[in-house]
């Protein structure tokens, strides 16, 4: 099949859109979705229609976002008008040189994000993005207790997914040798000192404030004992590297906390190289001033306390100060996210995985369909506010309709359906367009007799209705109860009415297809599709009519299996 030869000029303006949307980077698969949702019919020739898609991306990429910008103004300024006009980037940035920003995504693989992990990814990533800086990944990952190669791998998967492309992507465990010369310097300063004291004795002086015995020893004595830390002479637990600070000090933070501990756990990365490991502040102090980090933005959970003792590292070992700004915690209504909660759910059974349909992790929200462009907006939308941020599902899939209502084709399906006849009804094609709304999208066709499947609830609905009652089948025909369940076909045009009930339905025949949905709360759907689904492909979304949004997941034996993404 020859292409339309206005194709490129359709994929260009649509891959000039998303870069706009992007921050200058257009996106293959949401540009091939623009185009098909428009043209359905190039679908049997998807190769060479993204091949042309990859061509023109990689020019439009190469502009920059102004030339992209003014391009698309001349050539659809209604794409760009479309944009939301009240809230369409984020604030500006204190501090910020354009050109000069650095910021860090510095996620810890403990766990596999979730969507409040996805918009602090995103709020970094953008704000580089908007002053033409610079945004890197750096794995927190010096906790060999809790660090998997699992959850790293799974959290690149996602910023992929996110579309974040980051400047370069490091791992602080494959820093400890610089971070050991760090120490040492604090050590030789007389501002560290190695402790021996027990977790218990350390907390209860901290309390009180008062410093242990360790703490009087010189530069030398500490250095030896570093020394015999790194040598293994310790077990796990009976030594720490601490900083000297103020044990007097209101924010108790400051009252010499631990910079490093010896632990004798194998690292996925390290595997036994290290036995002493450096503590998040220590760590994090070090590596945004060596990256030249410029802003650091991240959850209030942190606390404003810990500014101050990772400043005061800083100037101790005279590394630059970052703009620290800190946003309220992002929480989805009634979701769980924290990781200890969700694997003692898996271990109980009551979840099987982390991209249970339940959780709001990154791998569950795409299974269910969220698209990458509802974290952009949803990031501008609670962008750097101070205050706790807290929203619901209604909001998520909102964002999500918005993006998806262009791109999905409509078809039906009847939950756990029933047979009804209908009197009088004539034989007959009917035919409906794949997406109602676009001029050009290809139609499927239901051969109709006097026979039709309704779901159990419109049944049981129908069958509560007086006699005489009108019912609408959706673009087929109009039926008048006769008294319980008898219907007799009457004419479609003349009967446009008002509190008329209209459902969806299938013809009942042997083309329709067993299909199962996995609902939000994990239970089954189990119901009919029209033939015309088995036309779509595994991760396909479409729209099941007066039913919702839904990704099909399984095509196997005649049987699709789908999972609900949202109404």
């Amino acid at each position: 099949m020859a292409l339309p030869k206005d194709l490129d000029a359709t994929i260009r303006k649509y891959a000039l859109q998303n870069a706009a949307q992007f921050g200058g980077k257009a996106n293959p698969g949401a540009v091939i979705g623009k185009i098909l949702a428009e043209n359905p019919s190039l679908k049997p020739s998807i190769k060479d229609v993204s091949a042309a898609v990859a061509a023109s991306i990689r020019e439009v990429n190469a502009l920059g976002p102004e030339r992209q910008v003014s391009e698309l103004e001349k050539l659809a300024p209604g794409l760009l008008e479309k944009k939301k006009v009240e809230k369409t980037d984020l604030p500006e940035l204190k501090n910020a040189v354009t050109g000069s920003v650095v910021t860090r995504i510095p996620p810890e693989p403990s766990k596999y994000a979730h969507i409040g992990h996805a918009l602090s990814f995103l709020i970094n990533y953008m704000y580089a993005r908007k002053y033409q800086g610079k945004c890197y990944v750096r794995f927190e990952d010096t906790n060999p207790e809790l660090a998997r190669k699992e959850y790293a791998d799974a959290m690149l998967d996602d910023m992929k997914f996110l579309r974040i492309q980051p400047v370069k992507v490091s791992h602080i465990s494959n820093d400890v040798g610089m971070l050991y010369e760090y120490a040492e310097k604090l050590i030789k300063q007389g501002n560290a000192y190695v402790c021996s004291c027990s977790q218990e004795k350390m907390r209860e002086l901290r309390h009180e404030g008062f410093g242990c015995s360790d703490r009087n020893q010189d530069a030398k004595q500490n250095l030896e004992e570093w020394k015999n830390m790194l040598a293994k002479k310790y077990k796990g637990g009976e030594a720490v590297l601490r900083l000297k600070g103020d044990m007097q000090a209101l924010n108790h933070v400051m009252r010499d906390p631990v910079l490093f501990r010896v632990t004798f756990v194998e690292h996925y990365l390290q595997g036994t190289k290290y036995c002493v490991w450096p503590l998040y502040d220590f760590a994090n102090s070090v590596e945004d001033g060596v990256m030249a980090i410029t802003h650091v933005m991240r959850s209030s959970e942190f606390g404003t306390m810990r500014v101050e003792l990772q400043d005061t590292i800083k100037s101790l070992l005279k590394l630059p100060r970052q703009t620290v700004l800190q946003y309220g915690r992002f929480n989805v209504k009634g979701a769980i996210t924290q990781g200890r909660e969700i694997r003692q759910m898996m271990e109980q059974g009551v979840i099987s995985s982390w991209d249970d349909p339940r959780l709001v992790t990154i791998k569950a929200l795409r299974r269910r369909g969220i698209q990458p462009e509802t974290f952009w907006e949803l990031a501008i939308e609670v962008g750097l506010s101070p205050t706790e941020t807290n929203f619901d599902w209604k909001l998520i899939s909102a964002i999500n309709r918005k993006v998806l209502d262009p791109r999905c084709n409509r078809y039906f399906y009847v939950e756990n359906p029933q047979a009804i006849a209908v009197k009088g009804a004539p034989e007959r094609t009917v035919e409906l367009k794949l997406h109602p709304d676009i001029e050009t999208s290809k139609s499927r066709q239901f051969h109709v007799k006097d026979r039709f499947y309704v779901s159990e609830k419109d049944s049981g609905e129908i069958a509560k209705l007086k006699a005489g009652s009108i019912v609408r089948l959706m673009d087929c025909l109009n039926f008048r109860k006769n008294g319980g369940l008898a219907f007799d076909s009457i004419d479609y045009e003349t009967y446009r009415m008002k509190g008329s009930k209209i459902i969806h339905w299938l013809p009942a025949d042997d083309k329709v297809i067993p299909a199962t949905v996995l609902m939000p709360d994990a239970s089954i759907s189990k119901g009919l599709a029209e033939a015309a689904v088995a036309g779509i492909e595994v991760g396909d979304i479409i729209q099941f009519t007066r039913f919702g949004f839904c990704k099909l997941e399984k095509k196997e034996d005649n049987k699709l299996s789908f999972i609900y993404c949202h109404a």
